[in-house]
Parts: C-alpha cells; structure tokens; sequence
C-alpha cells in the first residue's frame, strides 16, 4: 500500500507507475475520489462526536427545563454519531479496498515493457561446450536414481515428482549449504508455518495479481505460502521495531506451493515448473534510505550462491511489467540450461520499500516518531531449478555428474554417479 500522502500531493507519478506496469491508470482518480468521501465522513464523525462530548459536559450542571432539553438532544445526537461512525467506517472499508488494487511506484531506474523487456546487466561465465550428445536432467535423474516424475504424476497428478537417493541428498546439501551461507552473511535461520492467514497474504501482495497461483484452504481459511516471503513478511506484523537494531535479516527454509494457473503447456518436462518445491528465501527489515543498498546486498548474496555451484548465469534488470506488485524493482539470476540453449530464472531479489510494511502494519520509531519500515527479498536457492541447473552443467559423456566443490563435502564425494 502506497503512501497515501504521496497520491493525494503527486498523483501524476502514480499514473505513471501504473502505465509503466500496463496497469489501470483510473484506479488513481477512483481512488482519490474514494479518499475524499472517507476524509468527509471523518470529519463529519469527529464533528458530532465532539459536540456530543460538549453536552455530556453541560447536562450535569444543568437543571430543569433545560435539562430535559439536553437530554432530548443527546439522544437524537448518539443516533446521529452511530450513524456518521458506520458511514465513516463504510468509506474507510471502500478506500482501503480500492488501494489494495494500487501497486507500489517502479523505480524509476527498471526497464520500461513487458516481460522480454528486461535489462542485462551481467553475464558470468561461459556456456560449456560439450564433446557429446547432451542429456536433459530428466534423463540424467532416471539415470543416477535422483529424480522420478512418473510416480510423482501417478501420486499427486502433473507437475509432481519423487526426489530420491543422490536426488535428496543434493537437495539437503543445497539447502545447508544456502543456510550456512546465509548465516555466515548474518541472517537468522527461520523455518516458518506454510499455511497462513488471509491477513498476511494479502499484505505482502499475494491476493492481488498473484491470487491466481495460490492454494486456498476454503474450509479454514488458510492459504498455502508460495514462497517463504510471507511469513517472514508478517513476523512482524502489527510491531514497532527499534530502529537501531536494523536491519533484521531472516533466512527461511520452506517448501513452497504454487498452482502455476496460465502455464498450460508450459515447462511439461521434468521439474522446472512444479506445484511444490523447497527453498531458502533471505528477508530484510531496514529503513526505507537504505533499502536500495540493501537490495545490492541480497543481490551479491545470490551470486555468492551461483558462482559456488560453479554454472554460467546472467543478471537481469525485471522490467516494469513483470515486477509484481509489491516491488519497484527486481533483479533475477538466471542460470544456463544447455537442453534448452537458454537462460532460466533461479533466484530472483525485490525491493518492496514500505509497501508491505504498511499493508503489515510494521513500523519504527524515530526522531519523527514512528513510521514504515522497507522489507527486501531475494532467494538464495529454490531447489529444483538449482538440481536441474547443475545435473545439465555439470554432466558427463557417461551420465555422471560432477559435483561443484562447496557441495562435495555435503554429500561425500566429488561425482554422482550411475545406479544399477
């Protein structure tokens, strides 16, 4: 939720926002004409409950005649404050319902477009060039008994699937490892609920353009989480926090679930667009002026991660259209799949500003008193596209694949090798 100072003082910049993310521009006049019936009613309330206050005082001095007039009018008046107090709250209800569809304001530095639009703003490595037919990680997880996808299909149905033996144990090795990094980085290891109330999907942005991929628990009202952002996101929520103990830094290890609506048809093959997957997401609180350093940060977190796993990636600069709606900017590390001659995202990092603090209701308090905090994102590793990534960077003629060296030791050895 935007600041609403900032719509009634500037709304022309927050056209612009929304044009730049090709989302309607009308929400804003609806919305400043929301906020000025809600401003009415308020002082309409606050008018009548003051001058109810006034007459409570002047009937207990009063006599008589007089009183019975008082009192007379003090009944007609709570009528009159009930009323202003329910068309009051109505309006709020109205406006706030209307802002929640409002998303934060894009950075003016991230690529104006749609989804093709994005900036390349790095390349690490090169691709490898292989002396034989490559095989994709499909193949090579029946290979080395790492990944099964036809039981997975036959337990759960499409985009399911079984990691087993040096398949689970990669996936453990990548997650210690994320983790260890992370805390070495100063981050606090969390590992939160996955379900979760409306309250705080809704305020980290995921009922909005999102609702579509998320799981409902219709019967409790719960939502499943499709990243660990939400719950770290709503830690906090309704708190003050001392701003002198910021930045507050969580690491979270969850799966994850996500119903993937939209994508018929795509990624069909393997584990690059599942409904359930686990992954290590790094959450920062910080003050609002030090978001954008903090954002280079978790940036050079990830890249810490991918240039340990030893594979070619690239770093994107998320145009304007693709950003979400709780981020004014984006950046994605996208690594190097060689089947598919591509780059593919695997870790993505956001900086959302005060927009979810303030749908959370998470603040600090200041000189100036108190006022939102900035919460950041970034993933250090979600796991399937990470065992994909290396399984088909790091292949061999054979079908083994090397082992990049921060893994080896979690794992115990250099090379996966072949089942019988």
């Amino acid at each position: 939720m935007i600041d609403v100072k900032l719509l009634r003082e500037n709304p022309n910049l927050v056209r612009s926002s929304q044009k730049a993310r090709g989302e309607s521009e009308s929400l804003v006049d609806e919305l400043l004409a929301a906020d000025e019936v809600r401003r009415a009613a308020i002082v309409e309330f606050e008018a009548l409950r003051a001058e109810q206050n006034s007459l409570s005082k002047s009937v207990g001095a009063a006599k008589g005649d007089e009183k019975s007039a008082l009192l007379d009018r003090a009944k007609s008046l709570s009528a009159q404050v009930k009323e202003a107090e329910a068309k009051k709250s109505l309006t709020e209800e109205s406006f706030r319902k209307l802002a929640l569809l409002l998303s934060n304001i894009v950075d003016p530095s991230a690529p104006i477009g749609g989804e093709s639009d994005f900036k390349v703003i790095e390349q690490v490595g090169k691709p490898r060039e292989f002396g034989f037919e490559v095989k994709d990680h499909v193949e090579l997880g029946k290979i080395l008994g790492a990944i099964d996808v036809e039981r997975g299909a036959k337990v759960s149905g499409a985009r399911f699937y079984y990691l087993t033996g040096v398949g689970a144990l990669l996936e453990l090795a990548l997650v210690n490892y994320a983790i260890s990094l992370a805390t070495k980085a100063g981050f606090i290891p969390v590992i939160p609920p996955v379900l979760v109330k409306p309250e705080a999907m809704e305020g980290t942005g995921f009922l909005g353009q999102a609702a579509e991929n998320v799981f409902h628990l219709k019967e409790d009202d719960f939502y499943l989480v499709g990243t660990s952002e939400v719950p770290l996101a709503a830690y906090h929520m309704d708190e003050i926090l001392d701003s002198n103990k910021l930045p507050l830094r969580y690491s979270g290890y969850s799966p994850c679930f996500r119903r993937e609506a939209g994508s018929y048809g795509k990624d069909t093959r393997g584990i690059i667009r599942v409904h359930q997957f686990e992954k290590v997401e790094m959450f920062s609180f910080c003050k609002p002026e030090d978001a954008a350093a903090e954002h280079q940060r978790l940036l050079a977190w990830e890249k810490e991660f991918l240039n340990a796993m030893e594979i070619p990636y690239r770093v994107i600069d998320v145009a304007t259209g693709d950003l979400g709606s709780s981020a004014i900017r984006k950046f994605d590390c996208e690594a190097w799949i060689p089947t598919q001659g591509g780059y593919r995202e695997v870790t993505s990092t956001s900086n959302c500003t005060d927009f979810q603090a303030r749908r959370l209701n998470i603040r600090t308090k200041g000189e100036n008193g108190t006022s939102p905090v900035a919460t950041l994102n970034g993933t250090l590793v979600a796991v399937p596209r990470m065992i994909v990534a290396i399984l088909e960077n790091h292949q061999q003629a054979d079908g083994s694949v090397n082992l990049p060296k921060a893994l080896q030791s979690y794992l115990g050895t250099e090379r996966l090798t072949p089942v019988n």
